[in-house]
């Protein structure tokens, strides 16, 4: 008997190497096994396939698969202020990658954990930044990294209203980022999950400057950044974008 495969696993799941085996889409692929090597709190799958390649022959190939189920990240905007609410928290995978601190200025996200995407985005804003939003706006859907992992990610955006949190923090402090000082607010996540997470409110314009400058180095905000000045709220044809030359 095996945890996970024929008994629960500790999120008390079973069937997890039948996952992928009846994919059916793509007649150059035809899967032969999927063996799960881990299923702690994610999944860790190998499977067997066969390959049709583009001059006609098959080979046999095995690929990883890490499942830690799909996600939703957000970008929180004020127009009229011209800012972006962000957040920052530790990531341990970052630092021990070469990030200095493993610090990650990020846009606010989270697992779907089984509810629909707009659903537990607004849940992880609430969460991670304070905020109630209301319908939040979709702007893409992607895959993260597709040679190993799983995840689709969710894109959405939304508007805030700075003296609208709901949730107060614990402390505020101010501290300084390659010779700037942003406000930070603490006491933000999920304390039974070990969040510790802070929120920063910056300049738009300012927030672009700090992907130059290294100083955000997440993905999915460098995305929903690029998107907010090429096209979203900021962008030329966009109805808040800047006036003048």
């Amino acid at each position: 008997m095996t945890a996970g495969l024929d008994t629960p696993d500790r999120r008390g799941r079973t069937g997890l190497d039948r996952h992928g085996r009846d994919l059916t889409g793509n007649p150059r692929v035809r899967v032969r096994d999927v063996e799960v090597l881990s299923c702690d709190w994610y999944v860790l799958r190998r499977t067997t396939f066969d390959y049709l390649h583009s001059d006609g022959h098959w080979s046999q190939e095995q690929r990883e698969t890490y499942d830690r189920g799909d996600g939703a990240t957000i970008l929180l905007h004020n127009t009229e202020r011209r800012t972006v609410l962000l957040t920052r928290q530790f990531r341990l995978p970052a630092y021990v990658n070469g990030h200095p601190d493993g610090m990650l200025i990020e846009t606010a996200a989270g697992l779907l954990d089984g509810d629909a995407p707009e659903e537990a985005i607004r849940r992880e804003a609430a969460e991670e930044t304070g905020y109630v939003i209301g319908v939040p706006e979709p702007v893409f859907t992607v895959y993260m990294s597709p040679g190993s992992v799983t995840e689709r990610l969710h894109f959405y955006a939304a508007p805030y209203d700075p003296g609208s949190s709901v949730t107060a923090v614990a402390t505020e402090a101010t501290e300084a980022a390659d010779g700037h000082e942003y406000a930070y607010e603490y006491g933000h996540g999920v304390a039974e999950e070990g969040e510790d997470i802070a929120t920063v409110e910056l300049p738009f314009d300012e927030a672009l400057a700090m992907i130059r400058s290294g100083e955000i180095a997440d993905a999915k905000t460098i995305m929903l950044l690029q998107w907010a000045a090429l096209e979203g709220p900021y962008g030329p044809s966009g109805p808040y974008r800047r006036s003048g030359p």
